[in-house]
């Protein structure tokens, strides 16, 4: 167990690592998912058709294979690079990977948010004049966003743990540095893994608990 507190260090940075990558994707998958939920209320067809189709894709292709197109088709093949250093680089390919997908999650849950919003608020809005991009602005998504505190919550949630699929792109955070330990202090796995766990247990959790007394706060009351 001494072993383990000395690798205190390792394991702190392994969760920076996990707590960037949530917030940096969390901020880019809530930009991305918002304009797709405008697109697809959009009055073009043609937009709501695109972005249709995006979010259909998205939703049913595993994480995994995101990354490793990201990874290898937009890294390898396509030559993109952020950066010439590898992990810097490599960072935010995950970064790129993991916004595509949760922002598909995202605009759904926004989308579902409108539906709450009585049709009424956007007739009273072009009657006054409105232009749908305002009436979406001003009207329609911000009371969406309110309706859908809890599972914007569980979405992010979500996008925490999935950072452990970070490493198809050679980003060592949390759970590489779980496999990393385990391998070399394979005789104390089950505390390995337990510590693993709690430092999840305590990114999580309060996310949870924040999303759940903000839903309250911003209820919107019928």
């Amino acid at each position: 167990m001494n072993a383990l507190i000395l690798e205190r260090d390792t394991v702190i940075l392994a969760f920076w690592m996990t707590v960037r990558l949530t917030a940096v994707s969390t901020v880019g998958s809530l930009v991305l998912g918002t304009l797709l939920t405008a697109m697809r209320v959009s009055p073009l067809p043609i937009l709501r058709t695109v972005a249709s189709g995006y979010v259909t894709v998205a939703r049913n292709t595993p994480l995994t294979l995101v990354l490793l197109f990201t990874g290898l088709g937009v890294g390898a093949n396509l030559g993109v690079e952020f950066s010439d250093d590898i992990s810097v680089n490599n960072f935010w390919l995950a970064i790129l990977g993991l916004t595509a997908y949760t922002s598909a999650f995202v605009c759904e849950a926004l989308r579902s948010g409108i539906n709450t919003v009585p049709v009424g608020q956007a007739e009273a809005a072009r009657s006054i004049g409105l232009s749908f991009q305002q009436t979406l602005r001003l009207i329609i998504l911000p009371q969406a966003f309110r309706a859908v505190v809890v599972p914007l919550g569980s979405i992010l949630i979500a996008l925490t743990k999935n950072t452990t699929i970070a490493l198809v792109v050679g980003v060592a955070e949390a759970s590489v540095r779980m496999r990393e330990m385990i391998e070399v202090y394979g005789d104390q796995v089950i505390q390995v893994f337990f510590g693993f766990a709690v430092g999840f247990v305590i990114l999580c959790l309060p996310t949870g608990l924040f999303f759940g007394w903000l839903s309250r706060r911003l209820a919107v009351v019928r």
